[in-house]
Protein backbone atom coordinates (compact mmCIF):
# COMPACT_ATOMS: atom_id res chain seq x y z
CA UNK A 1 0.00 0.00 0.00
CA UNK A 2 2.77 2.39 -0.98
CA UNK A 3 2.93 4.91 -3.68
CA UNK A 4 5.25 7.45 -5.22
CA UNK A 5 3.71 10.54 -7.24
CA UNK A 6 5.45 13.02 -9.08
CA UNK A 7 3.11 15.05 -10.67
CA UNK A 8 2.12 16.70 -7.18
CA UNK A 9 0.58 20.23 -7.81
CA UNK A 10 1.79 23.10 -6.23
CA UNK A 11 -0.91 23.38 -3.79
CA UNK A 12 -0.52 19.75 -2.90
CA UNK A 13 3.19 19.93 -1.91
CA UNK A 14 2.23 23.10 -0.23
CA UNK A 15 -0.09 21.12 2.28
CA UNK A 16 2.11 17.89 2.71
CA UNK A 17 5.11 20.46 3.60
CA UNK A 18 2.69 21.71 6.10
CA UNK A 19 1.19 18.84 7.54
CA UNK A 20 3.43 15.61 7.10
CA UNK A 21 5.12 16.03 10.54
CA UNK A 22 1.85 17.54 12.20
CA UNK A 23 -1.40 14.98 10.89
CA UNK A 24 -2.29 12.23 8.49
CA UNK A 25 -5.50 14.15 8.02
CA UNK A 26 -5.46 18.37 7.44
CA UNK A 27 -8.35 20.05 9.19
CA UNK A 28 -9.36 23.80 8.01
CA UNK A 29 -11.97 26.31 7.45
CA UNK A 30 -11.51 28.29 4.46
CA UNK A 31 -14.28 30.74 3.89
CA UNK A 32 -17.40 29.71 4.43
CA UNK A 33 -15.78 25.57 4.14
CA UNK A 34 -14.90 23.16 6.15
CA UNK A 35 -12.00 21.40 4.68
CA UNK A 36 -10.35 17.82 5.25
CA UNK A 37 -7.47 16.55 3.31
CA UNK A 38 -6.15 13.37 3.40
CA UNK A 39 -2.17 13.37 3.83
CA UNK A 40 -0.59 10.08 3.24
CA UNK A 41 -0.19 9.76 0.07
CA UNK A 42 2.68 7.31 0.54
CA UNK A 43 0.24 4.69 1.87
CA UNK A 44 -2.30 5.36 -1.07
CA UNK A 45 -3.99 7.96 1.91
CA UNK A 46 -5.10 4.40 3.49
CA UNK A 47 -7.57 5.14 6.29
CA UNK A 48 -5.85 4.65 10.31
CA UNK A 49 -8.41 4.70 13.77
CA UNK A 50 -6.67 7.92 14.18
CA UNK A 51 -7.91 9.54 10.73
CA UNK A 52 -11.43 8.46 11.46
CA UNK A 53 -11.76 9.95 14.65
CA UNK A 54 -9.90 13.48 13.45
CA UNK A 55 -12.57 13.56 10.82
CA UNK A 56 -15.58 12.66 13.06
CA UNK A 57 -14.44 15.19 15.75
CA UNK A 58 -14.27 17.97 12.94
CA UNK A 59 -17.85 16.96 11.26
CA UNK A 60 -19.28 17.24 14.45
CA UNK A 61 -18.00 20.38 15.32
CA UNK A 62 -18.88 22.06 12.20
CA UNK A 63 -22.21 20.98 11.70
CA UNK A 64 -23.13 23.16 14.42
CA UNK A 65 -21.28 25.93 13.23
CA UNK A 66 -22.91 28.96 11.95
CA UNK A 67 -19.70 30.06 9.83
CA UNK A 68 -19.65 26.46 7.92
CA UNK A 69 -21.81 26.39 5.33
CA UNK A 70 -20.52 23.09 3.77
CA UNK A 71 -17.85 20.19 3.86
CA UNK A 72 -15.19 19.44 1.37
CA UNK A 73 -13.27 16.35 1.53
CA UNK A 74 -9.89 15.32 -0.85
CA UNK A 75 -6.61 13.68 -0.66
CA UNK A 76 -2.80 14.82 -1.25
CA UNK A 77 -1.40 13.23 -4.70
CA UNK A 78 -2.50 12.11 -8.20
CA UNK A 79 -2.98 8.00 -7.71
CA UNK A 80 -5.23 7.63 -4.98
CA UNK A 81 -8.32 9.33 -2.73
CA UNK A 82 -8.13 6.34 -0.25
CA UNK A 83 -7.03 3.06 -0.60
CA UNK A 84 -9.23 1.54 2.42
CA UNK A 85 -8.94 1.20 5.69
CA UNK A 86 -5.04 0.42 6.89
CA UNK A 87 -5.63 -2.93 6.83
CA UNK A 88 -1.93 -3.87 7.65
CA UNK A 89 -2.55 -2.35 11.11
CA UNK A 90 -5.52 -4.50 11.68
CA UNK A 91 -3.47 -7.57 10.52
CA UNK A 92 -0.68 -6.93 13.00
CA UNK A 93 -3.80 -6.60 16.07
CA UNK A 94 -5.21 -9.20 15.44
CA UNK A 95 -1.88 -11.68 15.23
CA UNK A 96 -1.25 -9.86 18.80
CA UNK A 97 -4.43 -10.97 19.76
CA UNK A 98 -5.83 -7.64 20.64
CA UNK A 99 -9.35 -8.59 19.01
CA UNK A 100 -10.99 -5.66 21.37
CA UNK A 101 -8.65 -2.79 19.29
CA UNK A 102 -9.85 -4.48 16.24
CA UNK A 103 -12.95 -4.09 16.76
CA UNK A 104 -13.02 -0.31 18.69
CA UNK A 105 -11.83 0.44 14.61
CA UNK A 106 -14.97 -0.88 12.94
CA UNK A 107 -16.94 0.93 15.85
CA UNK A 108 -15.46 4.00 15.15
CA UNK A 109 -15.19 3.50 11.93
CA UNK A 110 -18.84 2.91 10.95
CA UNK A 111 -20.03 5.54 13.29
CA UNK A 112 -18.15 8.38 10.91
CA UNK A 113 -20.39 5.85 7.63
CA UNK A 114 -23.27 6.64 9.47
CA UNK A 115 -22.49 10.29 10.69
CA UNK A 116 -21.68 11.58 6.62
CA UNK A 117 -24.82 9.84 5.39
CA UNK A 118 -26.83 11.94 7.61
CA UNK A 119 -24.86 15.17 7.92
CA UNK A 120 -27.12 18.07 7.88
CA UNK A 121 -24.68 19.90 5.44
CA UNK A 122 -23.37 19.61 1.94
CA UNK A 123 -20.88 16.90 2.41
CA UNK A 124 -18.60 17.16 -0.84
CA UNK A 125 -16.13 14.70 -2.23
CA UNK A 126 -14.02 14.73 -3.92
CA UNK A 127 -12.99 10.57 -5.23
CA UNK A 128 -10.13 11.36 -7.60
CA UNK A 129 -8.34 7.78 -8.00
CA UNK A 130 -8.81 4.99 -6.12
CA UNK A 131 -11.11 4.71 -3.78
CA UNK A 132 -11.65 1.58 -2.13
CA UNK A 133 -13.53 -0.21 0.77
CA UNK A 134 -12.97 2.73 3.56
CA UNK A 135 -12.22 5.02 1.23
CA UNK A 136 -15.73 4.28 -0.31
CA UNK A 137 -17.08 4.92 2.97
CA UNK A 138 -15.98 8.63 3.53
CA UNK A 139 -17.14 9.39 0.55
CA UNK A 140 -19.94 7.82 -1.39
CA UNK A 141 -22.43 8.36 1.69
CA UNK A 142 -21.77 11.99 1.10
CA UNK A 143 -24.33 14.16 -0.30
CA UNK A 144 -22.16 15.61 -3.26
CA UNK A 145 -20.11 13.16 -4.43
CA UNK A 146 -17.15 13.93 -7.41
CA UNK A 147 -15.71 11.43 -9.48
CA UNK A 148 -12.59 12.22 -12.15
CA UNK A 149 -11.25 10.38 -14.83
CA UNK A 150 -8.60 8.73 -12.67
CA UNK A 151 -11.78 7.57 -10.60
CA UNK A 152 -11.45 3.74 -9.77
CA UNK A 153 -13.52 2.33 -7.04
CA UNK A 154 -13.86 -1.17 -6.13
CA UNK A 155 -14.95 -3.12 -3.01
CA UNK A 156 -12.43 -6.16 -2.62
CA UNK A 157 -13.58 -7.30 0.80
CA UNK A 158 -13.89 -10.84 -0.12
CA UNK A 159 -10.54 -10.86 -1.42
CA UNK A 160 -8.88 -10.25 2.21
CA UNK A 161 -11.28 -12.58 3.90
CA UNK A 162 -13.69 -9.26 5.23
CA UNK A 163 -17.40 -8.52 3.68
CA UNK A 164 -17.85 -4.99 1.58
CA UNK A 165 -18.53 -2.95 4.64
CA UNK A 166 -18.14 0.76 5.94
CA UNK A 167 -22.40 0.68 4.80
CA UNK A 168 -21.21 -0.43 1.70
CA UNK A 169 -24.24 -3.26 1.44
CA UNK A 170 -26.48 -0.49 1.77
CA UNK A 171 -25.11 1.58 -1.04
CA UNK A 172 -25.02 -1.68 -3.36
CA UNK A 173 -28.92 -2.64 -2.35
CA UNK A 174 -29.85 0.87 -4.30
CA UNK A 175 -27.20 -0.16 -7.07
CA UNK A 176 -29.72 -0.76 -10.57
CA UNK A 177 -30.64 -4.02 -10.36
CA UNK A 178 -28.22 -6.85 -9.51
CA UNK A 179 -25.15 -4.83 -9.91
CA UNK A 180 -24.68 -4.68 -5.97
CA UNK A 181 -24.48 -8.93 -5.62
CA UNK A 182 -22.02 -7.97 -8.45
CA UNK A 183 -19.92 -5.79 -7.44
CA UNK A 184 -19.87 -7.62 -4.15
CA UNK A 185 -18.52 -10.78 -4.69
CA UNK A 186 -16.19 -10.08 -8.16
CA UNK A 187 -14.72 -6.93 -6.59
CA UNK A 188 -14.46 -5.42 -9.71
CA UNK A 189 -12.85 -2.40 -10.33
CA UNK A 190 -14.93 0.82 -11.69
CA UNK A 191 -14.96 3.73 -13.55
CA UNK A 192 -16.40 7.20 -13.23
CA UNK A 193 -19.01 6.50 -16.12
CA UNK A 194 -19.64 3.26 -13.54
CA UNK A 195 -19.93 4.96 -10.36
CA UNK A 196 -22.37 7.14 -11.74
CA UNK A 197 -24.67 4.33 -13.21
CA UNK A 198 -24.40 1.97 -9.67
CA UNK A 199 -25.20 5.68 -7.28
CA UNK A 200 -21.77 5.71 -6.22
CA UNK A 201 -21.51 9.26 -7.39
CA UNK A 202 -22.70 12.11 -8.80
CA UNK A 203 -20.78 14.54 -10.74
CA UNK A 204 -18.17 14.55 -13.32
CA UNK A 205 -15.70 16.72 -13.37
CA UNK A 206 -12.41 16.39 -14.98
CA UNK A 207 -9.03 16.54 -13.05
CA UNK A 208 -7.94 19.84 -14.40
CA UNK A 209 -10.99 21.93 -13.70
CA UNK A 210 -10.88 20.29 -9.85
CA UNK A 211 -8.46 23.53 -8.25
CA UNK A 212 -11.69 25.79 -9.87
CA UNK A 213 -14.05 23.58 -8.27
CA UNK A 214 -12.94 24.43 -5.11
CA UNK A 215 -12.23 27.87 -5.26
CA UNK A 216 -15.87 28.42 -6.37
CA UNK A 217 -16.57 26.41 -3.42
CA UNK A 218 -14.15 27.96 -0.64
CA UNK A 219 -15.20 31.80 -2.63
CA UNK A 220 -19.09 31.29 -2.42
CA UNK A 221 -19.64 28.42 0.10
CA UNK A 222 -22.39 27.40 -2.26
CA UNK A 223 -22.71 23.70 -3.39
CA UNK A 224 -24.69 24.20 -6.34
CA UNK A 225 -21.48 25.74 -8.35
CA UNK A 226 -20.53 22.04 -8.76
CA UNK A 227 -23.30 22.28 -11.98
CA UNK A 228 -21.42 24.57 -12.96
CA UNK A 229 -18.21 22.39 -13.47
CA UNK A 230 -19.90 18.86 -13.72
CA UNK A 231 -19.64 16.99 -17.50
CA UNK A 232 -20.75 14.08 -18.98
CA UNK A 233 -18.13 11.53 -18.56
CA UNK A 234 -15.79 11.12 -21.82
CA UNK A 235 -16.73 6.78 -21.90
CA UNK A 236 -19.92 5.01 -21.24
CA UNK A 237 -20.39 2.92 -18.26
CA UNK A 238 -19.23 -0.54 -18.82
CA UNK A 239 -21.89 -1.76 -16.04
CA UNK A 240 -24.63 -0.60 -17.91
CA UNK A 241 -23.90 -2.28 -21.10
CA UNK A 242 -23.52 -5.71 -19.74
CA UNK A 243 -26.71 -4.82 -16.86
CA UNK A 244 -29.01 -7.34 -18.63
CA UNK A 245 -25.95 -9.88 -17.92
CA UNK A 246 -25.10 -9.10 -14.51
CA UNK A 247 -29.34 -9.54 -13.92
CA UNK A 248 -29.79 -12.80 -15.78
CA UNK A 249 -26.50 -14.16 -13.35
CA UNK A 250 -26.70 -12.27 -10.25
CA UNK A 251 -30.10 -12.05 -10.18
CA UNK A 252 -30.55 -16.02 -8.63
CA UNK A 253 -31.95 -16.80 -5.39
CA UNK A 254 -28.82 -18.21 -3.67
CA UNK A 255 -25.07 -17.72 -4.09
CA UNK A 256 -24.87 -21.83 -5.16
CA UNK A 257 -27.38 -20.89 -8.41
CA UNK A 258 -25.36 -17.38 -8.81
CA UNK A 259 -22.23 -19.47 -9.91
CA UNK A 260 -24.15 -22.34 -11.44
CA UNK A 261 -25.03 -19.66 -13.76
CA UNK A 262 -22.18 -18.57 -15.05
CA UNK A 263 -20.78 -22.40 -15.44
CA UNK A 264 -23.65 -22.80 -17.77
CA UNK A 265 -22.83 -19.44 -19.63
CA UNK A 266 -18.95 -20.50 -20.85
CA UNK A 267 -18.15 -17.58 -22.00
CA UNK A 268 -15.30 -15.33 -22.00
CA UNK A 269 -17.19 -12.98 -19.48
CA UNK A 270 -18.76 -15.55 -17.05
CA UNK A 271 -15.18 -17.48 -16.84
CA UNK A 272 -13.87 -13.89 -16.33
CA UNK A 273 -16.02 -13.22 -13.45
CA UNK A 274 -16.13 -17.02 -11.75
CA UNK A 275 -12.30 -16.73 -11.81
CA UNK A 276 -12.49 -13.56 -9.63
CA UNK A 277 -15.19 -14.86 -7.45
CA UNK A 278 -13.05 -18.07 -7.03
CA UNK A 279 -10.43 -16.22 -5.87
CA UNK A 280 -12.19 -14.96 -2.44
CA UNK A 281 -13.29 -16.35 0.86
CA UNK A 282 -16.22 -18.35 0.15
CA UNK A 283 -17.13 -17.54 3.77
CA UNK A 284 -17.24 -13.98 2.44
CA UNK A 285 -18.72 -14.57 -0.66
CA UNK A 286 -21.28 -16.20 1.10
CA UNK A 287 -22.02 -13.44 3.44
CA UNK A 288 -21.62 -10.77 1.08
CA UNK A 289 -24.59 -12.46 -0.89
CA UNK A 290 -26.66 -12.68 1.96
CA UNK A 291 -25.59 -9.38 3.37
CA UNK A 292 -26.77 -7.31 0.28
CA UNK A 293 -30.51 -9.27 0.04
CA UNK A 294 -30.74 -8.57 3.47
CA UNK A 295 -30.28 -4.55 3.06
CA UNK A 296 -32.30 -4.68 -0.10
CA UNK A 297 -35.16 -6.60 2.01
CA UNK A 298 -34.54 -4.24 5.25
CA UNK A 299 -32.84 -0.88 3.98
CA UNK A 300 -31.26 1.63 5.94
CA UNK A 301 -27.54 2.54 6.48
CA UNK A 302 -28.04 1.96 9.73
CA UNK A 303 -29.32 -1.50 9.62
CA UNK A 304 -26.69 -2.02 7.04
CA UNK A 305 -24.09 -1.41 9.14
CA UNK A 306 -25.19 -3.44 12.25
CA UNK A 307 -25.44 -5.91 10.26
CA UNK A 308 -21.85 -5.68 8.78
CA UNK A 309 -20.29 -5.55 12.36
CA UNK A 310 -21.96 -7.94 13.41
CA UNK A 311 -19.64 -10.16 11.07
CA UNK A 312 -16.66 -8.12 11.27
CA UNK A 313 -17.00 -8.44 15.16
CA UNK A 314 -16.11 -12.27 14.84
CA UNK A 315 -14.04 -12.38 11.32
CA UNK A 316 -10.40 -12.22 13.37
CA UNK A 317 -11.31 -15.34 15.37
CA UNK A 318 -13.74 -17.24 13.15
CA UNK A 319 -13.23 -15.84 9.80
CA UNK A 320 -10.61 -15.30 6.95
CA UNK A 321 -9.23 -11.91 7.73
CA UNK A 322 -5.62 -12.83 8.70
CA UNK A 323 -5.24 -15.23 5.82
CA UNK A 324 -6.22 -12.89 3.56
CA UNK A 325 -4.42 -10.14 4.30
CA UNK A 326 -1.59 -12.18 4.70
CA UNK A 327 -1.80 -13.32 1.33
CA UNK A 328 -2.32 -9.94 -0.09
CA UNK A 329 -0.40 -7.54 1.71
CA UNK A 330 2.24 -8.64 4.14
CA UNK A 331 3.63 -11.97 2.40
CA UNK A 332 2.10 -10.93 -0.65
CA UNK A 333 2.27 -14.68 -2.26
CA UNK A 334 -1.26 -13.87 -3.85
CA UNK A 335 -2.29 -17.65 -2.56
CA UNK A 336 -4.96 -17.98 0.58
CA UNK A 337 -5.64 -20.61 1.98
CA UNK A 338 -9.03 -20.34 2.74
CA UNK A 339 -10.90 -22.20 5.96
CA UNK A 340 -13.62 -23.98 3.40
CA UNK A 341 -12.59 -24.93 0.13
CA UNK A 342 -16.34 -23.81 -1.36
CA UNK A 343 -19.35 -22.32 -0.37
CA UNK A 344 -20.86 -25.83 -0.43
CA UNK A 345 -18.83 -27.07 2.88
CA UNK A 346 -19.70 -24.05 5.23
CA UNK A 347 -21.83 -25.46 7.92
CA UNK A 348 -24.85 -23.45 8.43
CA UNK A 349 -24.10 -22.91 11.92
CA UNK A 350 -21.20 -21.19 11.20
CA UNK A 351 -23.56 -18.49 9.05
CA UNK A 352 -25.68 -18.67 11.49
CA UNK A 353 -23.38 -17.31 14.27
CA UNK A 354 -22.07 -14.55 12.37
CA UNK A 355 -25.64 -13.49 12.30
CA UNK A 356 -25.39 -13.00 16.06
CA UNK A 357 -25.72 -10.27 18.62
CA UNK A 358 -21.93 -8.78 18.39
CA UNK A 359 -19.60 -10.30 21.14
CA UNK A 360 -19.25 -7.75 23.66
CA UNK A 361 -22.94 -5.74 22.19
CA UNK A 362 -24.15 -4.51 18.85
CA UNK A 363 -23.18 -1.34 16.77
CA UNK A 364 -24.03 2.09 18.56
CA UNK A 365 -24.03 5.07 15.84
CA UNK A 366 -24.88 7.45 17.98
CA UNK A 367 -21.65 9.80 18.72
CA UNK A 368 -20.02 11.60 21.33
CA UNK A 369 -19.02 14.93 20.87
CA UNK A 370 -16.23 14.11 22.48
CA UNK A 371 -14.79 11.81 20.26
CA UNK A 372 -11.80 12.30 18.67
CA UNK A 373 -11.15 15.41 20.42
Amino acid sequence: MVSTFNKDTDTDKAIVSETATKAEVMVRVEGRVGRLTLCRPQALNALSHEMALTIESALLRWQTDDSVSLVLIDAIGEKAFCSGGDVAVLYHQGVAGDIESFRQFFRDEYRLNALIDGYPKPYVAIMDGIAMGGGIGISAHGSHRVVTERSKLALPECSIGLVPDIGATHLLSRSPGYLGEFLALTGERFNASDALFAGFADYYVPVDRLDALKSALIESGDVDVIDIYNESPPTSSVLADIEHKINSVFGAESLADVLSNLEKLEDDWAVSVAKKIAYSSPLSLRLSFDLVREARAIPGIDNALGREYRFVSRVMESGDILEGIRAALIDRDRNPSWKHSSIDVIPQELIDLFKQDAPGGNLVLKPSLEVGT
